[in-house]
């Protein structure tokens, strides 16, 4: 179930411009799709899937594999509303995994069956690790968000597995990417479990999980609930986000209301009601969790700065709300992100018996 819905596709370019040249594509080359654009919606001369399409598949063609991939996966943002999106999607795995020889990194890619709500579901994950990698290591467990998912975040994550020296499990969570399940908070928190689970039979039994924007929610919730030896929370709405009169921009509530699974726009009250439904207040007012580390933009548009700070003073846990940037700090990220990974290291080196 999808919908399209008004987007201004120059607001989306204002906004995310740093995140598409922060990631891996030559600003002359976002620049240009940029001034081609004029439409969200239609796949035609001037629609955002076309122009993205067209400089992807000019990559493809010149064997630059991994940039195709990038592009492809600007051409599906923010979400699979249609049908040409869904085939950018394909597109871009397809192209992810003709450039996985020249990672860097061992890349293997598996399609794990996991417990979902009485029955199961299956979920595609990408294990990303140095090929020299000793077996006693640790696992992080990774993820984007609502609209920037497993493959726009390759970068990010071979760091981490290259300067962690771990492997790095990452997948789409639920309701976004190549899931098949709508975004809820518990359903989406019973697939994280689950790939707990599993990451803890892959190395030395212990399991960091880092989650980026949405996908920082859940590790918040796997952070605060202990399930986890150590967690990261990058731009990850906690609670004041899904207040009942926040209003979202950016489109963010069409992205949402897609991930949810609604097939049409969905009423303020229908939407409100369902969002406060992933408020982690019962977990923050527990104190249960391992160690944490909460990482944001002070500038950020999309999640207000008490979901940072509601962090601050609880055991174990460190607080970096960064000045002169906005969600996820992504454009300071080149400074952030090795400060995350020192975090991990420090905590990981750190670590006693694994959580069970």
């Amino acid at each position: 179930m999808a919908y399209e819905w008004p987007l201004d596709a120059s607001e989306l370019f204002g906004e995310r411009y740093p995140q598409m040249v922060n990631t891996g594509l030559p600003a002359d080359d976002v620049d240009t799709v940029r001034a081609a654009i004029t439409e969200m919606w239609a796949d035609a001369p001037g629609g955002w899937v076309h122009e993205w399409s067209k400089l992807a598949a000019a990559y493809a063609d010149a064997g630059s594999h991994e940039q195709a991939a990038l592009a492809y996966g600007w051409a599906k943002f923010p979400t699979l509303a249609n049908e040409s999106k869904s085939t950018a999607l394909s597109r871009q795995l397809e192209q992810y995994r003709l450039a996985a020889p020249g990672f860097g990194v061992r890349f293997q890619r598996h399609v794990l069956e996991l417990p979902y709500r009485g029955g199961t579901t299956d979920v595609a994950v990408h294990l990303l690790s140095p090929f020299d990698l000793p077996a006693a290591r640790p696992v992080v467990l990774a993820s984007g968000g609502v609209d920037s998912w497993k493959m726009d975040v390759h970068q990010l994550m071979v760091l981490l597995a290259t300067h962690l020296r771990a492997q790095v499990l990452v997948f789409d969570i639920a309701g976004t990417g190549e899931s098949t399940v709508p975004m809820t908070g518990a359903g989406g928190a019973e697939l994280v479990s689950g790939l707990i689970r599993h990451a803890r039979t892959l190395g030395n039994g212990v399991v960091a999980h880092l989650g980026i924007s949405m996908g920082g929610y859940f590790s918040a919730r796997s952070g605060l609930g202990g399930e986890v030896d150590a967690a990261v929370v990058l731009g990850g709405p906690v609670e004041a986000a899904f207040g009942a009169a926040r209003k979202a921009a950016f489109g963010m509530d069409g992205i949402v209301g897609n991930a949810m699974g609604f097939d049409a726009p969905p009423g303020p009250e229908e939407l409100a009601a369902r969002r406060q439904e992933f408020s982690l207040r019962p977990l923050l007012d527990q104190d249960r969790n391992g160690p944490m580390l909460v990482v944001n933009g002070a500038d950020d548009v999309h999640v207000p700065q008490r979901d940072t700070l509601v962090f601050q003073g609880r055991r174990d846990t460190v607080v970096d709300l960064v000045p002169g940037t906005g969600h996820c700090a992504v454009s300071k990220l080149p400074e952030v992100f090795p400060a995350i990974i020192g975090w991990l290291d420090r905590t990981l080196a750190a670590t006693g018996e694994p959580v069970r």
